[in-house]
């Protein structure tokens, strides 16, 4: 094949004459978009076109070309021209190879923060949704800790980055959320991992669709828990576990919120309005009474019934099938008014407890199940876990003897462990590596990690299982198996142990691969995961001891495979015998699947046949993320974008832009016959259906609000009420969020449950607690709509009550003050 003349290229027909003097006389102008000088200029070459940008305009200039009728689709090469959002290589190599070796300053003991930052920025679904899915990145939380950690990664990645960059904007946010970080102590790095995620996870977190299916086998519980669990925190020599990585999926918890400093000064009370007439104001009290008492509910419509927050626990007499995977399971949500609640409690057992996902819980979020067995009566109960991170225990000599001994394999395999990754090994080679950790030490690796944790736990003596069937403390054995595997891995190795007066560090060694962590002899036998082969990403260490150390980390940066080492604002290339040797404390792993990467080129090739099409196809911008970045990107989702009508929500349609890419329609045709999920989308539309419902939903929030300002208002007018309600201050504030919009859900039935104490048979008010008081009237009028209880009235008759009285009256004066 003859090789193409440079004049084949159809971009050369359009370029437009100029001269040596003119791109001169250009490059020492400014941008026209950002008004920014030289010297890094780019001149437009289209016939008739005098443009002069930098290129850091977020429109690119050459889309106007490109979508002009009968011009060429741009300067660009067709593959980045049209796959810009497939194809992370859209520059140039020289310029992209020094990319993310951007060191961070120590700003006062930051070393373990810096380091965490570092090992985060090199997880490339992370970092690349944060640098390709800006416009997601929306949050009404403070402290906004997204926004500062996008600004950091932004700073981190960009192509004329700095030796480094000051992370102050997110070090104070940090600050605001965990006052343990504040100060210049040191700091756990873990513990910063924990907290820095979890505040992301809240940032970012977006309700999931309601799903078509609703019968589920086991419900399970949304609240991401580690299991530190089982033998590892007595048996092997270990520290404590620091508990679970906890991310509250039910939102907001009363008085936790944290408020715009703007509407802190909202009041709940109005200026004064004209008095009405006692007749009329009488006549209309009369009404809600009658209405309160007669249970007609047609005031303002509905209620909800009350998420409750549970382990599962299934029993069975017979051998327990593991539960359906998290995988591919998509929770319930409700878009309609609530409906109407009948009495107290009223409890809906059918609602469903709200689910919620981020990028956070995509790309680290895994599940664990948990089975206990009681030896008495055989009863079985699994519990489903979510996890974020897995903390393991370092085992000691004795406890590798056991791991890899022949009747220990034996009874793991039988009871459904980890004994099976052990199997392929021989006498010989364990009794060589025993003789070894006579001498050197023991030889621990990340496969003896993993098997000490998912080892059987025996629970007897002081960790006996009470067993729900028998009613008695038990002898029971407890392990677990992984049902679903997370994206990235993140694995932390128990090295500090914490005791009362004083902390020590586990300094053993322990070896972990590079390449090839095999997770498969820790997987479940009805788990649905495909790929269970992971690759080292980056992994944060710990020099020193307990009390003085130092923390760095070593990352393998995704653009040119090479290792390097992040010590604060230094980075320095190293060796990957460098990496094997280090310390380990934080590991992160990603899962490796060439068949992604190979579907990834498939894709890009469709791109550059740019065959002609009639359809144009709207695609999640954030799944197309996970399709490059991901193993398993899993179905398209396009719900991020739609409502359950399949139109654009109105909350989103100002930045539809940033949520949706456009493909051709051989491109989505290959990626649906892949992926399947969906829906498909050639338009896009403002949903008529659900703006009526926002609608509605302001209407109910206003009448609420209205009726309760005129109550309240009538009842700070009374001088000597006759009975006075109590009702629960955090359901009130749960409530006053709901009508004043910061919160989309209404409050669940009034839950008066922790402001009493059963006195002789009688509920009354508990002392101390966080209560306010109303009047009759207002008590009907919210219990007409919301239901609950219980009742809980004080008689103002007696001397202290009164004092109780007033001042209870005062906090909610203070709380209900309206606008």
């Amino acid at each position: 094949m003859p090789p193409v003349s440079s004049c084949d290229c159809p971009h050369l027909d359009c370029v437009g004459e100029i001269t040596k003097e003119e791109l001169i006389q250009k490059s020492h102008g400014q941008c026209q978009d950002c008004k920014v000088g030289g010297p890094n200029l780019w001149a437009c070459l289209e016939n008739g076109c005098a443009y002069v940008g930098c290129g850091e305009s977020h429109t690119d200039h050459s889309t106007v070309h490109s979508q002009a009728p009968g011009s060429p689709t741009s300067l660009r090469v067709p593959s980045n021209g049209g796959c810009e959002d497939i194809d992370m290589e859209t520059e140039e190599e020289d310029e992209i190879r020094a990319r993310g070796l951007t060191g961070l300053k120590n700003i006062g003991n930051t070393c373990y923060m810096n380091a965490a930052l570092q090992a985060l920025s090199n997880c490339p679904p992370l970092t690349q949704f944060f640098l390709e899915c800006g416009g997601l990145v929306r949050t009404d939380k403070k402290p906004a800790l997204c926004k500062s950690y996008q600004k950091l990664v932004s700073d981190l990645w960009h192509k004329n980055r700095p030796s480094y960059v000051v992370p102050t904007n997110l070090f104070q946010g940090i600050k605001a959320i965990n006052p343990m970080f504040r100060g210049y102590a040191q700091q756990d790095s873990q513990e910063f991992l924990r907290c820095l995620m979890d505040q992301l996870h809240e940032e970012l977190k977006e309700q999931l669709p309601e799903p078509c299916d609703q019968s589920h086998g086991i419900a399970m519980d949304d609240s991401p828990e580690e299991d530190n669990h089982s033998q590892s925190d007595n048996d092997f020599q270990s520290c404590e576990s620091c508990g679970s990585s906890e991310r509250a999926e039910n939102e907001v918890q009363g008085g936790n919120a944290l408020i715009d400093d703007t509407n802190e000064a909202e009041m709940l009370i109005p200026e004064q309005d004209e008095i009405q007439a006692n007749r009329e104001w009488q006549k209309e009290k009369n009404m809600i009474n009658d209405l309160y008492r007669s249970g007609t509910n047609g005031i303002t419509g509905g209620s909800t019934g009350v998420d409750i927050d549970k382990d599962v626990d299934t029993t069975t007499e017979t051998t327990p099938q593991s539960p359906v995977p998290m995988e591919g399971h998509i929770p319930k949500m409700s878009s309609s008014p609530p409906k109407a609640a009948s009495g107290w409690p009223s409890l809906n057992p059918n609602k469903r407890q709200k689910k919620y996902r981020s990028i956070i819980s995509d790309v680290f979020d895994g599940t664990i199940v948990s089975s206990v067995q009681c030896l008495t009566c055989d009863r079985v109960s699994v519990t489903l876990e979510n996890f974020q991170d897995i903390s393991l225990p370092i085992p000691g000599k004795e406890d590798l003897a056991k791991l890899h001994s022949s009747t220990h394999q034996t009874s793991l395999v039988k009871a459904g462990s980890c004994g099976e990754a052990y199997a392929p090994q021989g006498w010989i080679a364990f009794v060589m590596e025993y003789i070894k950790s006579w001498f050197w030490g023991p030889v621990v690796t990340l496969q003896d990690c993993l098997a000490a944790f998912f080892a059987r736990d025996e629970l007897k003596g002081d960790n006996m299982y009470s067993c729900e069937k028998c009613k008695k403390l038990r002898n029971g054995v407890k392990f677990c198996k992984m049902q679903s595997l997370p994206e990235i891995l993140c694995i932390h190795l128990k090295r500090f142990r914490h005791e009362l007066m004083f902390s020590t560090k586990i300094s053993t060694h322990v070896s972990f691969p590079l390449e090839g962590l095999d997770l498969q002899p820790f997987l479940a036998k009805d788990s649905s995961a495909q790929t269970t082969s992971y690759d080292l990403l980056s992994v944060i260490c710990h020099h020193g001891t307990a009390s003085n150390g130092h923390y760095i980390a070593y990352c393998r940066n995704d653009v040119n495979n090479l290792w390097y080492e992040f010590d604060d604002q230094s980075v320095t290339e190293v060796s990957e015998a460098c990496v094997q040797n280090a310390e380990a404390y934080v590991l992160f792993y990603k899962k490796s699947n060439e068949d992604a990467v190979k579907e990834r080129r498939r894709v890009s090739g469709l791109f550059n046949m740019m065959e002609p099409s009639l359809l144009q196809f709207y695609i999640s911008r954030q799944w197309l993320n996970k399709f490059k970045t991901f193993a398993e990107p899993g179905p398209i989702s396009n719900d991020d974008f739609l409502c359950l009508h399949g139109g654009v929500p109105p909350n989103k349609a100002t930045f539809i832009d940033d949520l949706v890419v456009m493909l051709p329609q051989n491109v989505w045709d290959h990626l649906y016959s892949r992926y399947g999920g969906g829906p498909a989308v050639n338009h896009l539309y403002v949903c008529h259906t659900c703006q009526t419902e926002i609608e509605k939903l302001e209407k109910r929030r206003k009448q609420e609000l209205d009726m309760f300002v005129r109550l309240n208002k009538a009842f700070q007018e009374e001088e000597s009420p006759v009975v006075i309600y109590c009702i629960s201050m955090q359901w009130f504030r749960e409530w006053e969020g709901f009508v004043k919009g910061k919160d989309n859900d209404p409050p669940g039935p009034i839950d008066n449950s922790k402001i009493t104490v059963n006195k002789n048979g009688h509920l009354t008010l508990k002392q101390g607690a966080d209560s306010g008081q109303i009047s009759e009237e207002t008590w009907n009028f919210l219990h007409s709509i919301y239901g609950g209880g219980p009742l809980l009235t004080v008689r103002p008759n007696i001397s202290h009550q009164e004092v109780e009285s007033s001042q209870s009256e005062e906090k909610i004066e203070v709380e209900t003050r309206s606008v």
